[in-house]
């Protein structure tokens, strides 16, 4: 019996993310075990008049790719892939997998010469999707996987995920347009302070965003969504951070990641597992260890870490951050082909200030600052 729930992601995905038109050219890329949300997607894109292509990925090709790739191989870019990413209009990529572990014995010298060689690739989807020409959404199909490294059944996961993007309501597009309007207000509030302080267990850290656009994520690019995001000034992150969770990374965890930075640069990192991965994911090239991206997660239906990054950096009451390429919509010029998102809890003693004035505390923003994001209720 198929689940509505899925059918309901799919048109909140076309209907309200993307906001499809006739016309519009479509691509959806995909593993192969998502394919009943890729069916409604396709299906709902096919109804609003719209031309969607497909691209799935069978199980295994990754690694392969990676384990026996020559160097020319790894670093070669598709003469397609440049002109296909200047071509189209719309954009889903839906997160799945059979084995979140499957990497974990690659050579990380490999994925950071992969990250490389795409960069071109992602400045110009970072640009057309800063002028308004390309509209994209990132979402998740629960799998055996993702429970697994969630510490659910796939029951539960697909309640956690489902319940995330509010699709038990009866009418979730009207629930996020309503969410979407609170959540603007706080980045309203933002876009005038200069300089942010995050305190936390060994963690002090000033961002300047003097002049930065924040943008509020209500569900258009990331579904399920909730945060409130920023690229920082590339020379003004200052101090020292630790992140609460671990750091994924092609199915690696990154454990206790510190990062120092000094000038707006990582000066110094550390981690108790995976060190030498976030040294050489650092390093590849001259943006990788600049802040790109500074987020506070708005989200409170998601609460739990579960190792997918689409709903953990979401988590209500968190902050984070990403290493590399920023995005031009925010004012960040920093380019890379890394961009490597890490979350720091700030429920627990946590607070944020703006310009040396206290907003935010143990995980909310305090009243006077910004109004209650609490989740819809149903």
């Amino acid at each position: 019996m198929s689940d509505r729930r899925v059918e309901s992601l799919a048109r909140v995905i076309c209907e309200y993310s993307l906001r499809v038109e006739p016309g519009q050219l479509m691509l959806i890329e995909a593993p192969a075990l998502a394919e009943p949300l890729v069916l409604e997607i396709v299906t709902r894109a096919l109804e609003m008049g719209a031309l969607p292509r497909v691209r799935v990925a069978a199980e295994g090709t990754q690694l392969a790719f990676l384990s026996e790739a020559a160097e020319e191989q790894l670093t070669t870019l598709l003469p397609s892939a440049m002109p296909e990413m200047a071509a189209i209009d719309l954009r889903v990529a839906i997160h799945a997998a059979w084995n979140t572990r499957e990497l974990s014995g690659v050579d990380p010298a490999k994925v950071a010469a992969v990250r490389e060689a795409r960069a071109p690739l992602m400045e110009l989807y970072m640009r057309r999707s800063a002028a308004k020409e390309l509209r994209w959404c990132v979402t998740a199909y629960p799998c055996e996987a993702f429970a697994q490294d969630a510490d659910m059944s796939l029951a539960a996961y697909e309640d956690f995920v489902y319940r995330a993007g509010w699709l038990h309501l009866p009418d979730p597009v009207a629930a996020w347009r309503g969410f979407a309007e609170r959540l603007r207000a706080i980045a309203d509030r933002l876009s005038g302070v200069r300089t942010l302080r995050v305190l936390a267990e060994d963690t002090d850290l000033s961002v300047g965003v003097a002049g930065r656009t924040w943008v509020p994520c209500n569900g258009e690019r990331n579904f399920p969504d909730g945060e409130v995001f920023t690229g920082p000034i590339e020379t003004e992150t200052t101090g020292d951070v630790r992140f609460s969770f671990p750091a994924i990374f092609s199915g690696r965890e990154v454990e206790d990641v510190r990062l120092r930075f000094d000038g707006g640069r990582v000066v110094r990192s550390e981690a108790a597992a995976g060190q030498e991965l976030l040294r050489q994911m650092l390093a590849i090239d001259e943006g990788a260890s600049i802040l790109g991206e500074f987020a506070i997660g708005t989200n409170y239906g998601v609460q739990g870490f579960s190792k997918q990054i689409l709903f953990d950096e979401k988590i209500g009451g968190t902050c984070h951050m990403a290493v590399g390429a920023g995005y031009p919509e925010t004012g960040s010029t920093n380019h890379s082909g890394l961009h490597w998102d890490m979350v720091c809890d700030l429920r627990s003693g946590g607070e944020i200030h703006a310009d040396g004035e206290l907003i935010y505390r143990d995980g909310r923003f305090l009243p006077e600052f910004a109004p209650d994001l609490s989740p819809p209720q149903g």
